[in-house]
C-alpha cells in the first residue's frame, strides 16, 4: 500500500488522511484568512504591488496540484537593494509616499494585516505579533482547480514558517469572525496552508499536489518561462481554462443568445476559440526604473481577420524624434477575412454580406477587399507631434485647422495614394483636408497638416530615442507598438486646464516619464510587454 501525506487540517485531532470519494460540494462562508488574502489585492492597489521586486525560492505553485486550471501568486520578499530601489520609485509620487507611509525595515505583511483589521469589525481583538507574524510566510496564491466537481474550486495557498503556529493562528482566525468547521477548511504540510471551501475538497488538492505539482507541469513551465523573469505577481491559464471558459459562456448566456441567430454565432464562434487555447501567463515586475507587465500565450488563433507581422514597428520606429504619442501595426490579412469581419454585423442587420460589401463599395468608391489591404499597407502609425496643441481643436473650423497630427503607411505608394484618391472623390470634399496626401519612397504620409507630412516621410529616429527605446521592447521586429511621452501628455493636460485647480494631480503625474506597449512573436508564442517609467 503507498504511503499517504499526512496534513494539518481544521477537524482538530490526528491528522487527516484524504478520501478518495467527492461528496456534494456546498456554498459556504470563505474563512476569514481566505478574504483576507485575496483583500490585499483590493486594500493595497498598486501600492503594495509595487513594493516588491524579483525574489527566488519556495514558490505556492509547488503545493498546487498539476489539474490546476487559473492561477495568480503575490511575493512580498524581495531583496533588500530592490525593495529600497522600488521605495525610491513609490516616493516620487507623494499620493502613494503618504498612503504608505513605510520604510524598509517595515514589514509589508503588518501594514496589510493593519489595513484589513481597519476595514472591518470582525477580529478586532487578534493581534499581529502573537496571533499571525509567527507562522505569516511571505507567498500568496489563488487559483482555481479541476477536483472533480461541476466546477473548479477556489483555493487560497498561504506559505507559512510553522505549520504547528499556522493551524492554530487560523483556528483563532476562523473562531475570531464566529465561524464554525462548516466555514472553510484548510490542509498544512510542508510549509504550505491550503485554503478552501471544505475539507474534503482541500485534502483532495492537497493529495493530488503530491503526486504531481503545477510546478512540475510541463505546460506551466513552458508559459511561465515565455513570460520572462520572475515578479511580484505570476499569472497563469492552463490549456484546460480555455475549455472551462467555454463551458461557462455556454451554460451562462446560452438562453440569452438561444433566440438570437446572431449572438448565438457570435457565441459559438468565441467558444470554439477558446477551446484551442494552449495556454498563456503573465508577470508584473520593477525593471530599469519602471513597472512592467510581460504576457505570453498561443499564437495561433482560429478564424483570426489578420495575424500580425513583423512589420509593425517599422513605421513608428521610423517617426520623427519629437513624436509625443504614436499606435503603429502590421497586418498580414487572412484569406476570407472580409467575410469573417462582416457575417455578424449582416447578421445583425438582417442582410446579407454581400449587399454589405456592395454598399460600401459604392458610398466609399473603393473595390473590397483589396483596396483596404493596399490603403493600410504592410504597416501603418497613427502619430501626434510633441507641438500638437489640444486647445486649438476647440476653435478649429475644421480638421484643416489641425497641426501636428498624421498617419505614415509604409506599402506601395501609388497604390495608396491611388485608392486616397478614390475615397477623396467619393467624399466630395467633405474630408475638409483629413485625407490630404503626399507619397514618398515606399510611404505615403496622410493627415491635414502638410507640414507634419513632410516631417513624416523624412526617415526619423523615434527609435533610436532613449526614452522609446526604455518602454518599447523588439521595437525593430514588433508586430505592435504604442508609445506615450507622459512628459508631453501631462503639459497638453495642464495647459488645457485639465486638472482645475488641484495641484495634487500634476504633482502625482510630474515623474511618470514614459509608456510603451509592444507586442511581437516569437516561435509561435505572442509576447506583449506594457512598460511605464519614471523620470
Amino acid at each position: 500500500m503507498t504511503d499517504q501525506p499526512e496534513y494539518l487540517d481544521s477537524r482538530g485531532g490526528a491528522p487527516g488522511v484524504p478520501p478518495t470519494e467527492r461528496r456534494p460540494r456546498r456554498r459556504r462562508r470563505p474563512l476569514l484568512i481566505a478574504a483576507g488574502v485575496v483583500g490585499l489585492a483590493v486594500v493595497g492597489g498598486g501600492a503594495w504591488a509595487a513594493w516588491s521586486f524579483f525574489s527566488s525560492g519556495a514558490q505556492p505553485s509547488e503545493a498546487l496540484p498539476a489539474s490546476t486550471i487559473a492561477y495568480v501568486s503575490v511575493d512580498l520578499d524581495p531583496s533588500g537593494g530592490q525593495k529600497i530601489e522600488a521605495l525610491r520609485t513609490l516616493k516620487k509620487f507623494p499620493a502613494l509616499d503618504d498612503q504608505l507611509d513605510l520604510g524598509t525595515d517595515d514589514d509589508l505583511r503588518e501594514w496589510i494585516f493593519d489595513k484589513i483589521q481597519e476595514e472591518s469589525s470582525e477580529c478586532t481583538d487578534l493581534d499581529y505579533g502573537d496571533d499571525v507574524e509567527p507562522w505569516l510566510g511571505d507567498r500568496f496564491a489563488v487559483a482555481a482547480v479541476d477536483s472533480g466537481g461541476d466546477s473548479p474550486s477556489p483555493i487560497v495557498v498561504v506559505q507559512v514558517s510553522d505549520d504547528d503556529k499556522a493551524d492554530a493562528g487560523l483556528t483563532k482566525l476562523r473562531d475570531c469572525g464566529g465561524g464554525s468547521t462548516e466555514d472553510g477548511a484548510w490542509a498544512i504540510d510542508d510549509g504550505w496552508a491550503l485554503i478552501g471551501e471544505d475539507q474534503q475538497t482541500v485534502d483532495a488538492v492537497a493529495a493530488e499536489a503530491a503526486q504531481g505539482s503545477l510546478a512540475d507541469d510541463a505546460d506551466f513551465q513552458q508559459w511561465t518561462g515565455a513570460a520572462g523573469d520572475d515578479g511580484i505577481v505570476s499569472m497563469y491559464a492552463a490549456p484546460t481554462a480555455g475549455q472551462a471558459l467555454a463551458d461557462y459562456v455556454s451554460d451562462s448566456f446560452g438562453e440569452l443568445t438561444g433566440a438570437d441567430p446572431s449572438l448565438q454565432s457570435q457565441m459559438d464562434q468565441a467558444t470554439e476559440q477558446l477551446k484551442d487555447f494552449k495556454g498563456a501567463a503573465a508577470t508584473v515586475r520593477f525593471d530599469d526604473g519602471g513597472l512592467e507587465l510581460e504576457a505570453a500565450a498561443d499564437a495561433g488563433s482560429k478564424g483570426a481577420i489578420y495575424t500580425a507581422s513583423d512589420d509593425g514597428g517599422e513605421a513608428v520606429t521610423s517617426l520623427p524624434s519629437g513624436t509625443a504619442a504614436a499606435f503603429g501595426v502590421g497586418l498580414d490579412f487572412q484569406d476570407g477575412w472580409l467575410d469573417r469581419l462582416l457575417d455578424p454585423i449582416a447578421q445583425e442587420a438582417g442582410v446579407s454580406s454581400d449587399d454589405l460589401v456592395a454598399t460600401a463599395q459604392e458610398e466609399l468608391g473603393i473595390d473590397l477587399p483589396q483596396d483596404v489591404e493596399t490603403l493600410l499597407g504592410h504597416s501603418f502609425a497613427i502619430a501626434i507631434d510633441q507641438d500638437f496643441d489640444p486647445s486649438a481643436l476647440d476653435s478649429a473650423s475644421g480638421p484643416q485647422d489641425v497641426t501636428g497630427v498624421g498617419v505614415k503607411i509604409l506599402g506601395d505608394a501609388d497604390a495608396i495614394d491611388g485608392v486616397l484618391d478614390k475615397v477623396r472623390t467619393a467624399a466630395g470634399g467633405a474630408d475638409a483636408g483629413l485625407l490630404d496626401s503626399d507619397p514618398g519612397d515606399g510611404a505615403v504620409a496622410v493627415g491635414p497638416d502638410p507640414d507634419y507630412r513632410r516631417q513624416l516621410l523624412e526617415d526619423g529616429d523615434l527609435g533610436d530615442d532613449d526614452g522609446f527605446r526604455k518602454v518599447v521592447e523588439h521595437g525593430d521586429d514588433a508586430s505592435e507598438i504604442l508609445y506615450v511621452d507622459v512628459d508631453a501628455v501631462t503639459g497638453w493636460l495642464s495647459d488645457s486646464g485639465a486638472f482645475g485647480d488641484d495641484p495634487d494631480v500634476a504633482d502625482n503625474l510630474e515623474p511618470l516619464a514614459a509608456l510603451g506597449l509592444s507586442a511581437w512573436q516569437e516561435d509561435d508564442v505572442s509576447h506583449v510587454v506594457l512598460k511605464v517609467t519614471t523620470g
